[in-house]
C-alpha cells in the first residue's frame, strides 16, 4: 500500500508542490518516495512507497512502462498479478521482459496491453492509480470495486489535482477551496461523508467500481463504471444459489481460501487482526489452515469488561494455535489518539471506533507489515440487528399506499412530541419511501439534527435511487444500502485511514470479487434465521472452532464515548470545542442547537451519537484553521 498525488496543468512550480503532497502522506509510503515531471511539466505525479511485494528498487514508482508510453502511480495490491503476468507473456507478439516482480508493473502492461476496462476487469485487489498516456494526452483513474483504497480529486489553485490523502491539497500554493456545506446535512447524519461528495468544494471522491479519463488540453473528464455493487447484487438475487445449505458453506469456504491464499502473499511479515467476532475468526481459522507455520494474530483488551473481548479471542487463538499477542489499553491510551483523528482522516469522519482501530493497527505494526481482517462480515452475511428490525417494520408498514403513509407521517409527526423518541421514531419510519430509507431512519426521528448546521446542504445520496423491491427481499435491499454507503465510506475509511497512520497494510478478504457476487446469491433462508445472522458463514466457521465458543454475546469493537465525555478531563476537551462564541464566530453550525444537544447530555442524561460528529467536526475545523 502507498500513497499516490498529482497536479495537471497547474502554473507554479509543479516540482516544489508535489513534494510537498508527497511529504504530507509520509506515512501511507514511508520505504520510499518518487516523483514523475513530463517534459512541459504539465504533468507532476508523486508517490510514496510502503514496500509488500518486490522490496527492490526495480518495484519503485512512478513506474514507466516497457514501451516508454505511459508512467503510473498505484497504490494497492493485485492479488492475480501472477496470472495476469502468465496471461500477458502469452497473449503478446513480443516476448516480454519484466523488470521487477511487483504488480504495479504486471497492472501497468496490462493497462497498456488490453486497455483500461479490460485490464480492469481482470484483476482482483485494492487499488486506486493513475496513468499518465503520453500518446494520448490523458490521465487515467481508477478505483477497486469495493472502495477499499480512497482517491480523491479535483480543481485546486486552477488545476486538477488527484491524490490518496486529501490532507494533500492543502499543502499545495493557491489552494483555497471552501468548506462545501452542501454536505453537512448528510455528516451529521451518517457521521462521514459520502462518495462522491467531500468536505471542499470542488474536490470529490471517485467511486467505487469506476474509472475517468482526463483531457489534459481541454481539462475534460469522462467516467464509466465496470463493476457496480448494486448490479452484482441484482444479477445475484436473480439466479439464487440452488444448492443445499451444506453445499453453500462448502463453496464459501472454497472461495473465502481462494481469496485468503492470494491475500497472504507479501515479501514482508504477515499477520491478522482477531476478535471474539464470526467474522476475523473465521479468517483466521482458514488462514492457519492453509499456512505452513503459525499465523500471527493480534487483539486489543479494554479495562472496562463491558467493552472487553480480548479474554475470548485468546481462548479461539489457542484453539485454533496461532503465534497470539494483545495488549490491554487503558483510557489514558485511548484518549491520546484524539487530537490525532483530524490529520489522519482529513475531513470530518466520527465513527468512534476509529480510536480502537488505530490503536489495534499501532500495536500490530510493531510486529507485521501486512494485517488480514474480517471486515464486510455483516454487511455481505445479513449480520447486523437492525436488518431484522427494517424488515420486521417494513413488512407492516408496506401494506398501506405510500401516499396515504406519507400522509399519516406529516400527521403523526406534528402531533408527537420530540421528548418521545419512541413515537417519533414510529412517525418517521411510516414515511419511508422504501427499505432503503427505513434502513437510514435510525437518528432521524430526532429533528433536531436537522438543525445543526446552519446552512441546510443540497447534496443527495447517490446510493439512494434504487426503488422500493429493487431486490425483492428486504434483508438483502438493507444490505445493499449498507455495501453503497457505509461499508466503503465508513468502515473501508476508517480501516485504511487508521492502519496508515502506522503504515500498515491492511487487506480484506471477503471483499474478494468472487466472494462478494457468491455472497449475492444466497437466500436470505441461508443466510439469517430469526434473528440470527451469518448463518452460512457460521456454518463455515464451526468447523474449525466449536460452536460454543462462539455463540456469546457480542460487545463490539467499541469504546464507552459517553461515560468519557463526562469525566473531567475530555469533558473540558468538548466544551472547549463547543463554545458558544467560537462557533458563532465560525459561522458554519447553528451554537444554539449546539448547547442544547450538550446539555441535554451533561444535564438530561440523553446522549445522542452526534455529540461525537460535533466534536469531530469541530476538531477539523480547528486544524483546518491553523
Amino acid at each position: 500500500m502507498c500513497g499516490i498525488a498529482g497536479l495537471i496543468n497547474y502554473k507554479g512550480d509543479a516540482k516544489v508542490n508535489i513534494q510537498r503532497m508527497n511529504d504530507r502522506m509520509f506515512h501511507r509510503g514511508p520505504d520510499d518516495g518518487g516523483i514523475y515531471i513530463n517534459g512541459d511539466g504539465r504533468v507532476a505525479l508523486g508517490h510514496r512507497r510502503l514496500s509488500i511485494v518486490d522490496l527492490s528498487k526495480n518495484g519503485a514508482q512512478p513506474f514507466t512502462s516497457s514501451s516508454g508510453r505511459s508512467v503510473m502511480v498505484y497504490n494497492g495490491e493485485i492479488y492475480n498479478a501472477g496470472e495476469i503476468r502468465e496471461k500477458l507473456k502469452k497473449d503478446s507478439k513480443e516476448p516480454i521482459t519484466f523488470r521487477s516482480t511487483s504488480d504495479t508493473e504486471v497492472l501497468l502492461e496490462a493497462v497498456e496491453r488490453y486497455g483500461l476496462m479490460d485490464a480492469l476487469t481482470l484483476c482482483k485487489g485494492m487499488f486506486a492509480f493513475a496513468v499518465y498516456d503520453k500518446e494520448e494526452g490523458t490521465v487515467s483513474f481508477a478505483r477497486d470495486r469495493v472502495g477499499e483504497k480512497p482517491l480523491y480529486y479535483g480543481t485546486v489553485a486552477g488545476a486538477f489535482a488527484f491524490a490518496s490523502d486529501i490532507g494533500c491539497f492543502r499543502v499545495v500554493e493557491g489552494f483555497d477551496n471552501e468548506i462545501n456545506t452542501d454536505v453537512l446535512d448528510m455528516y451529521f447524519e451518517e457521521g462521514y461523508i459520502p462518495a462522491p461528495y467531500s468536505i471542499y468544494k470542488d474536490i470529490y471522491k471517485l467511486e467505487p467500481g469506476t474509472f475517468m479519463v482526463l483531457d489534459i488540453k481541454t481539462g475534460k473528464t469522462e467516467t464509466e463504471t465496470y463493476w457496480s455493487m448494486k448490479d452484482a447484487a441484482k444479477k445475484g438475487q436473480s439466479n439464487l444459489f440452488t444448492g443445499s445449505s451444506k453445499e453453500a458453506a462448502d463453496e464459501l469456504e472454497r472461495l473465502l481460501k481462494e481469496s485468503i491464499r492470494g491475500q497472504m502473499i507479501a515479501d514482508v511479515p504477515l499477520g491478522a487482526f482477531l476478535s471474539a467476532g464470526i467474522d476475523s475468526s473465521t479468517v483466521v481459522s482458514l488462514m492457519q489452515d492453509i499456512a505452513p507455520g503459525k499465523v500471527r494474530t493480534f487483539t486489543i483488551g479494554m479495562e472496562d469488561p463491558k467493552f472487553n473481548e480480548a479474554a475470548y479471542a485468546k481462548e479461539i487463538a489457542k484453539h485454533l494455535g496461532t503465534d497470539h499477542t494483545e495488549l490491554y489499553i487503558t483510557e489514558k491510551d485511548a484518549k491520546a489518539v484524539i487530537p490525532k483523528l483530524a490529520f489522519m482522516f482529513g475531513e470530518p469522519f466520527a465513527d468512534s471506533s476509529q480510536i480502537p482501530t488505530y490503536l489495534v493497527s499501532k500495536m500490530t505494526r510493531d510486529h507485521v507489515t501486512v494485517s488480514l481482517s474480517g471486515d464486510g462480515g455483516d454487511e455481505l452475511f445479513c449480520g447486523y440487528r437492525s436488518y431484522e428490525s427494517v424488515s420486521r417494520v417494513w413488512n407492516k408498514i408496506k401494506k398501506i399506499p405510500y401516499p396515504a403513509r406519507k400522509i399519516a407521517s406529516s400527521i403523526a409527526l406534528r402531533n408527537a412530541s420530540p421528548d418521545n423518541e419512541s413515537a417519533y421514531l414510529k412517525s418517521v419510519y411510516l414515511g419511508a419511501k422504501s427499505p432503503y430509507e427505513l434502513h437510514r431512519m435510525e437518528h432521524e426521528g430526532d429533528p433536531i439534527i436537522k438543525r445543526i448546521a446552519l446552512k441546510r446542504g443540497n447534496a443527495v445520496y447517490k446510493c439512494m435511487d434504487l426503488p422500493a423491491n429493487f431486490l425483492g427481499e428486504v434483508n438483502h435491499e438493507a444490505m445493499l444500502m449498507d455495501m453503497c454507503l457505509y461499508h466503503p465510506d465508513d468502515i473501508l475509511v476508517k480501516v485504511d485511514r487508521t492502519a496508515m497512520a502506522v503504515s500498515l497494510e491492511t487487506r480484506v478478504p471477503m471483499l474478494d470479487k468472487d466472494v462478494v457476487e457468491f455472497a449475492w446469491s444466497l437466500p436470505i433462508d441461508y443466510l439469517r434465521d430469526d434473528k440470527v445472522g451469518k448463518k452460512v458463514l457460521r456454518d463455515v466457521l464451526y468447523r474449525y472452532v466449536p460452536r460454543d465458543m462462539m455463540e456469546r454475546p457480542k460487545k463490539g469493537f467499541s469504546i464507552p464515548i459517553s461515560k468519557w465525555l463526562l469525566e473531567s478531563e475530555l469533558r473540558d476537551w468538548a466544551e472547549g470545542l463547543l463554545n458558544k462564541d467560537k462557533i458563532r464566530q465560525q459561522g458554519i453550525l447553528d451554537a444554539d442547537v449546539v448547547e442544547k444537544i450538550w446539555t441535554d447530555f451533561t444535564e438530561r442524561g440523553i446522549y445522542r451519537i452526534q455529540i461525537w460528529y460535533i466534536l469531530m467536526f469541530q476538531l477539523w475545523v480547528e486544524e483546518e484553521l491553523k
